[in-house]
């Protein structure tokens, strides 16, 4: 299993807590009340009961046997998708509202970029019955006008963010000014393995029941072997981060799949951004460089640090995949095995028919992090013009 930070929060060199005078208190309070929750039977038992009678888990695990025969691999997606709200990210903003309430906070606020986080976390709140406020930049309002009035039909406000390159940096931004001045009775919901400690690993705990089930269902269905290779998209590296967990005591290889357009692991240097020491994508004055990706959900600069970590030791590779790829893996999956995929994890679809050559005859797990209706009208404009 994967290794709990140091007691400051890094993994390596990577991770800890560089924020302002004024969230330190606000940090340890909620590393204090998390330690304390994880620890308590009853916390566990009411967010194990809404992932399994709410969220829908376990998800289930689907071979690709159409997809698997072209590429002359034998592929097997996590259904992470078919979760309620249609991705992973329900089972971290479960855990981290009900963490919330049990804090006395009555109020969310949240960044989202492609929309499903923000989406997840006014389920959440709705739910659970506290108020919601997302934080989301200005392009990917534009590009995911569905997303955006999911989370107002919920019931939470959707604040455009129209600083710098109005993307999901920008919304972290956002979500963390309003934190700062809100902070006696807001919870920020982190939407990634990022931020400050403890939030990377936080969440990733969260999130670890992804690696959990898939591991157990893998066995069941090999013979009580592991897959070769472990796949997953990353952008800030959540859903990724959750499936490794399950695997990186094995001798799977472990790839976590970039944009081009925004690969941290693969183009960053380390340095410091949204709370945390991690790779990052910048000039040689240290200024943050915008990301870039046909994806919503990974336009982000840097990398949660257990990636940066993982990477480091020589644990996961990380390559990266281009727009053009992208845009055949969503429709390589969608008309061979009649699965949408969202564009998050149609970079990770990408890798494997990329290096499929290489893995002939081996067992492929990728995590399917999400469905594509989101993307489908964004598909339709890019689409129509081939």
């Amino acid at each position: 299993m994967l290794q709990d930070p140091s007691l400051d929060g890094r993994f390596g060199e990577f991770g800890g807590r560089f924020v302002p005078e004024t969230l330190v208190p606000a940090c340890q309070e909620l590393e204090a009340a998390f330690r304390d929750a994880w620890a308590d039977p009853s916390f566990r038992k009411e967010l194990d009961d809404l992932l399994r009678d709410y969220a829908g888990r376990p998800s289930i695990l689907t071979e690709c046997h159409n997809l698997g025969k072209q590429l002359g691999i034998r592929l097997l997606l996590k259904r992470e998708d078919l979760n309620h709200t249609g991705s992973h990210k329900i089972n971290s903003v479960l855990g981290q509202v009900l963490l919330a309430k049990r804090m006395g906070k009555k109020r969310i606020v949240a960044e989202t970029g492609a929309g499903q986080h923000g989406v997840a976390s006014a389920t959440a709140a709705a739910l659970l019955g506290l108020s919601c406020k997302v934080y989301m930049g200005e392009v990917d309002v534009q590009r995911q006008a569905l997303n955006v009035f999911r989370m107002k039909l919920l019931g939470a406000e959707v604040v455009p963010a129209v600083s710098g390159s109005r993307t999901l940096k920008d919304a972290v931004n956002e979500a963390m000014r309003d934190w700062v001045a809100t902070v006696e009775d807001t919870y920020y919901a982190i939407g990634s393995v990022m931020g400050p400690h403890p939030y990377p690993w936080m969440v990733r705990t969260f999130q670890s029941v992804i690696g959990q089930e898939a591991s157990e269902q893998c066995h069941s269905l090999l013979d009580g072997k592991d897959p070769d290779v472990v796949v997953a998209a990353v952008g800030g590296g959540s859903n990724a981060i959750g499936i490794f967990s399950g695997f990186v005591d094995t001798k799977a290889r472990l790839i976590g799949v970039e944009p081009a357009g925004g690969a941290a692991v693969g183009k960053g240097m380390p340095g410091v951004v949204h709370g945390m020491r991690s790779y990052l994508m910048q000039d040689e004055h240290g200024q943050v460089q915008e990301a870039q990706s046909i994806s919503a959900g990974l336009d982000y600069p840097g990398v949660g640090p257990e990636h940066s970590y993982l990477s480091e030791i020589g644990r996961a590779e990380y390559p990266s995949v281009t727009d053009a790829e992208v845009i055949e893996g969503f429709t390589l999956l969608a008309r061979s095995e009649g699965i949408i995929p969202a564009l998050e994890c149609a970079h990770a679809l990408a890798w494997i028919k990329r290096a499929a050559p290489e893995m002939q005859g081996q067992v492929v797990l990728m995590n399917l992090s999400g469905r594509g209706d989101k993307d489908v009208a964004q598909m339709m404009d890019v689409l129509g013009k081939k």
